[in-house]
């Protein structure tokens, strides 16, 4: 085999790695593409579920049954292939060109969410140097998640100035003596709580260079009125609304040790567990608002799973489908409409005692703090499609008998999957991840 069909064959390989990585839930099939090698990866939508791509000579076809590619799933694919095909014109010449050999160190997926973000920053003109901006930026969060700061875990924040027209932020002042935000700022200590990544953020102008510390709350105020067009965690829903005009970017270090990207007003991406994952949360949002049949009791749900997820707190969400089935699914003594018993003798207080706080409400009467506090309680929160609150803290029984259980990972995700026969589920992780579940299968993960 010769140097260039081998240096392809590297660079398919790679292909290959990168659509696993960042499309788990796809099915990728290759074959020979009957025509002309084009040196660019080509992008063909086929219908809502499937996606061809071409590229040197071999087609790929990309399929999911769960849900539509999305416009950011495209933007993937591109950004995946500005990636690869960069790397294989270098591997073809001789260079010694930091920026492009930059390509070439590091892990590839951090260049692929490079890429990515850079589109989303710069429109239509995306830019080599913005590219290497985001590289810079994402290599310090990682430095820094690795170590803490006087016994403590680091967190921090990047705010990377835009190219987009934004009418209530002026371009950052030019310093002379500015210093490039890279991971060689990682050395100094003090820089380490430079910013906390909640209420401060570092300003990085276009170059590249850390021109500022800025409150994130003050940055975010002009756009105070305006929705967000998804809901973000309480926490960080403010870093979500700094994005919304302009192009910039923010880029978070959590107390958790997740690096959280927003753009748009959406976030994006999240790093965790040494995984990059594409939100792909609009889409999600109303997938599960489909399921739902309507949008209040989806999105309350929706936004106190998110909040649940990023204190790290585990908890189950079951909407059931037909409530008359509920005395099979829950135990009596669970049910809010079960009577307490009223005389007699005094009997140790239980759970059910308490039901009456919670009697004939629906979780839109109740505070999104208050039913994010009942979906802690160790059990599932149980309600109808007309979000009446039916139990809390419930054991769900399987409607089809023992023989269906699935087996899973665990507790939680068995309960899911035992659940979702009878309705939809909302399964929230200690490890701070949001799934999606029906008929005994996992339609999304967030």
């Amino acid at each position: 085999m010769d140097s260039p069909t081998f240096l392809d064959t590297l660079h398919h390989a790679l292909l290959g790695r990168a659509l696993a990585y960042f499309f788990p839930e796809s099915t990728v099939e290759q074959g020979p593409h009957e025509g002309p090698a084009v040196p660019e990866l080509a992008i063909r939508p086929e219908g809502r579920q499937a996606v061809t791509l071409e590229w040197l000579g071999v087609r790929y076809r990309m399929r999911r049954s769960a849900f539509a590619f999305t416009d950011h799933d495209h933007r993937m694919l591109r950004a995946i292939g500005r990636y690869v095909t960069a790397r294989q014109r270098v591997a073809h010449q001789a260079s010694d060109d930091p920026g492009i050999l930059r390509l070439f160190g590091g892990r590839a997926e951090d260049h692929v969410v490079s890429a990515w973000l850079d589109q989303a920053a710069s429109g239509d003109a995306p830019t080599r140097s913005n590219a290497e901006r985001i590289d810079d930026a994402v290599e310090v969060l990682r430095a820094c998640a690795l170590g803490t700061y006087e016994n403590r875990r680091i967190t921090m924040g990047a705010l990377l100035f835009g190219g987009l027209p934004d009418s209530c932020h002026e371009r950052p002042f030019d310093h002379t003596d500015a210093i490039r935000y890279a991971r060689s700022l990682t050395g100094i200590r003090s820089f380490r709580r430079l910013s906390d990544g909640l209420q401060t953020v570092a300003l990085v102008e276009e170059r590249g260079m850390l021109v500022d510390i800025v409150d994130v709350h003050d940055w975010a105020r002009p756009f105070a009125d305006q929705p967000l067009p998804v809901p973000a965690p309480s926490a960080y829903a403010t870093h979500a609304r700094a994005t919304l005009r302009g192009g910039h970017l923010c880029l978070v270090l959590t107390p958790n040790g997740e690096i959280k990207a927003f753009s748009g007003g959406v976030q994006v991406f999240n790093f965790l567990d040494g995984v990059w994952r594409l939100s792909n949360a609009a889409e999600k949002q109303r997938v599960w608002r489909r399921a739902l049949g309507g949008r209040p009791l989806a999105d309350r749900l929706f936004s106190v799973a998110l909040d649940l997820a990023e204190d790290r707190r585990g908890g189950l969400f079951l909407v059931v489908d037909d409530p008359a089935q509920i005395d099979r699914l829950v135990a009596a003594p669970d049910l809010l409409g079960t009577p307490t018993k009223v005389g007699g003798a005094r009997a140790p207080a239980l759970k059910r005692d308490l039901h009456y706080l919670l009697r004939q409400k629906t979780v839109l009467d109740l505070a999104p703090s208050v039913l994010e506090t009942l979906g802690r309680i160790d059990g599932a929160v149980v309600l109808d499609c007309d979000a009446n609150l039916l139990a809390f803290g419930a054991i769900v029984r399987h409607p089809l008998g023992a023989d269906a259980l699935e087996v899973t990972e665990g507790g939680r995700s068995t309960a899911a999957v035992t659940a979702s026969h009878a309705g939809k589920v909302l399964k929230i992780s200690e490890d701070g991840l949001v799934s999606f579940y029906e008929a005994g299968r996992c339609v999304w993960e967030l």
